[in-house]
């Protein structure tokens, strides 16, 4: 549990940091204890794969916001190659520095979407959007909506985006209140006879809920957009408190 306390409450300038700390995994350097993120990530490539279809298409342009440096952006390096995409990557100089320089690939640094000349140049022409392990920070130290209406110009008709992993402390504690979550916290805290404190209807600064969710469903679908709520692959290490949004553009 001390090792997870690690990874809370980081922001966009703790990750430029992490980036080039050579003390840490790849893992870490994304904000994830080991235990979390080692020997899982092929199983959440394999879930991000299935709800972005168009990835397996060819000459498609692909934007990964926030690709951070561990196993995930490797694979989605590897497939772009191999189906002849453009692979655009947002996210801090420090952590793009650690991922390949490849023709194919255009490295954007800064905080998005501060960044105008991707917007500009890249206006619905993008075919996929990936943002993975991303919305909560953008949530707290960011505009979640500016994020979004960003993400949406960008879309192109058929366009398809995945604002995937995010944590939704609604979903969390409905975990809790049942017996599998029950039986998940005591194993975790190693007291059998500890159980874990839930409320309901009561809002949590700083963290997402339902009702954000919800409300980004909404004002995609507002704008014209398709947007649903998924959920991950019961094998993925934070599937049980953990889901996806999904967006399409007719």
């Amino acid at each position: 549990m001390n090792d997870y306390k690690r990874f809370e409450d980081l922001t966009f300038e703790d990750f430029r940091r992490m980036a080039v700390d050579g003390s840490l995994s790849r893992y870490e350097k994304i904000g994830f204890p080991n235990s979390y993120r080692e020997g899982r990530e092929p199983g959440i490539w394999r879930d991000i794969v299935a709800k972005l279809p168009a990835l397996l298409g060819q000459n498609k342009v692909v934007l990964d916001v926030g690709p951070g440096c561990s196993d995930l952006p490797s694979m989605l390096i590897d497939l772009c190659r191999e189906q002849g995409h453009t692979l655009l990557l947002v996210d801090s100089a420090e952590m793009l520095d650690q991922l390949p320089n490849e023709p194919f690939i255009e490295k954007h640094s800064g905080f998005y979407p501060g960044c105008p000349d991707l917007l500009e140049r890249f206006r619905e022409r993008v075919d996929v959007l990936l943002s993975y392990s991303v919305l909560h920070y953008v949530f707290t130290e960011g505009n979640i909506w500016s994020f979004l209406d960003s993400s949406l110009q960008l879309l192109n008709h058929g366009g398809e985006m995945l604002l995937g992993d995010v944590p939704n402390i609604s979903k969390r504690k409905r975990f809790f209140n049942a017996p599998a979550g029950v039986e998940y916290h005591r194993a975790f805290t190693g007291r059998s006879d500890d159980r874990p404190k839930v409320t309901f209807n009561e809002v949590q600064p700083g963290a997402i809920d339902d009702a954000v969710i919800f409300a980004l469903l909404h004002r995609a679908r507002s704008a014209g957009f398709d947007s649903y709520v998924v959920p991950q692959g019961p094998d993925l290490p934070m599937a049980n408190r953990r889901e996806d949004i999904l967006i399409r553009r007719p």
